[in-house]
């Protein structure tokens, strides 16, 4: 393994950083506060910094040389709406908010790898270092494009990292192709006609056609998309009558859920068969559906040539802890707005065991100080190789 000597000296440093970013959580396009400490801090480095895309967007600028590549490396900064449970020195000072994801370690990492390079310059080209706000489902990553963040920030290839809780924190998995999922919402409202419980008869009941339809949702899965190709369908919203009202059939039922896919040949499936399977459901029944598919982040796919550049940093630092075959997840990220405009590479940086199961979107998780080292000096190399001086 190789971290060098700056950056362990810089890592007292980072894990306040990191620390302190912990206990100050904040939403997407809400990241004020670690917005400001992130543009501080890369001025201070003497980086060129941008500041207001999607709001709190941060983009570091740094040219060194005359090369002509350019590259983008990408850290998210938002937290998450759910209560800290575990006791820790740091723990979340907002009620209701926390680093449950790691995007504190994600921001600080990047600025230790940020501070080395403006520091030692031994690369030729651009390096733009963006922190992203709004991962966690708020479209961060959409709107920093739509407002220009390629036009103002032109990629050759753009890299993306994340924390994984169960990988030790020397290793880390670099993989070619799918490595998380389309992330989509569905809704479905089915209209019957109410009556008196004791007098079915007399409507058109929508909570038996809807337990039909949710009976029948994984038959998509099941029985419809190729069984070599990866899908998940989860209803996970169901709302009718009222508790206080158990002699009475609503009028209507609104189910919700989400619906994941590797490829964009099983998302238009998803896509279609959801609503299928709705409107059949409802006709049986003799009611009507209203249906509604919302894309929200297509899958992350890593570009061949972007992942073997990334491989090779990575071999440099963490050596045979590089894992080339790593399943893929079935979560989301909004980086895919960015590998759609720059090949892209999405890799997974081991956070250590899993601690008493406090995995991702845990209200104990705790992103692991121990990788930050690890993470940015595989920033730095990634920068220092591909960008040879």
């Amino acid at each position: 393994m190789s971290i060098p000597a700056r950056i362990e000296d810089d890592l007292p440093f980072l894990s306040a950083l990191r620390r302190d970013l912990h206990a100050h959580p904040e939403l997407g396009f809400e990241e004020e506060r670690t917005a400001a400490i992130a543009a501080k801090l890369l001025e201070e480095a003497g980086i060129t910094v941008h500041r207001g895309l999607a709001g709190t967007g941060v983009v570091g600028t740094l040219q060194v040389g005359n090369g002509t590549r350019r590259i983008g490396l990408r850290a998210d900064m938002d937290a998450l709406a759910m209560p800290e449970m575990a006791e820790r020195p740091y723990k979340s000072t907002v009620p209701g908010k926390m680093h449950a994801c790691g995007h504190d370690g994600h921001t600080a990492m990047l600025i230790g790898a940020a501070r080395y390079l403006a520091a030692t310059r031994d690369f030729s080209g651009t390096v733009h270092f963006i922190f992203q706000p709004a991962e966690e489902g708020r479209g961060g990553a959409k709107r920093m494009v739509e407002e220009g963040l390629f036009r103002l920030f032109p990629c050759d290839a753009v890299y993306g990292l994340h924390n994984m809780p169960g990988l030790a924190v020397d290793e880390i998995a670099v993989v070619e192709g799918p490595q998380l999922a389309s992330s989509d919402s569905w809704r479905i409202t089915f209209r019957g006609i109410g009556t008196h419980g004791a007098k079915p008869h007399l409507g058109r009941d929508p909570i038996t056609a809807a337990g039909t339809f949710l009976s029948s949702l994984q038959t998509i899965v099941g029985r419809v998309v190729d069984p070599l190709q990866p899908a998940v369908v989860s209803a996970c919203f169901v709302q009718a009558g009222d508790s206080k009202a158990l002699n009475v059939i609503p009028d209507t039922v609104e189910i919700g859920g989400t619906a994941r896919a590797y490829s964009p040949e099983v998302r238009e499936q998803l896509e279609t068969e959801i609503g299928r399977l709705a409107s059949g459901t409802a006709a049986m029944y003799g009611i009507s559906a209203d249906y509604r598919f919302e894309r929200r982040i297509p899958p992350v796919v890593n570009d061949e040539d972007a992942t073997a550049r990334a491989l090779a940093a990575a071999g440099s630092v963490f050596g045979e802890k590089v894992r080339t075959s790593f399943p893929p997840s079935t979560a989301g990220d909004d980086f895919a707005f960015f590998a759609q405009n720059a090949p892209g590479c999405y890799v997974w940086l081991g956070n250590g065991p899993a601690m008493d199961g406090a995995l991702h979107h845990n209200p104990a998780y705790d992103f692991n100080d121990g990788a930050l080292g690890y993470g940015a000096a595989y920033w730095v190399t990634l920068v220092e190789q591909e960008l040879k001086a």
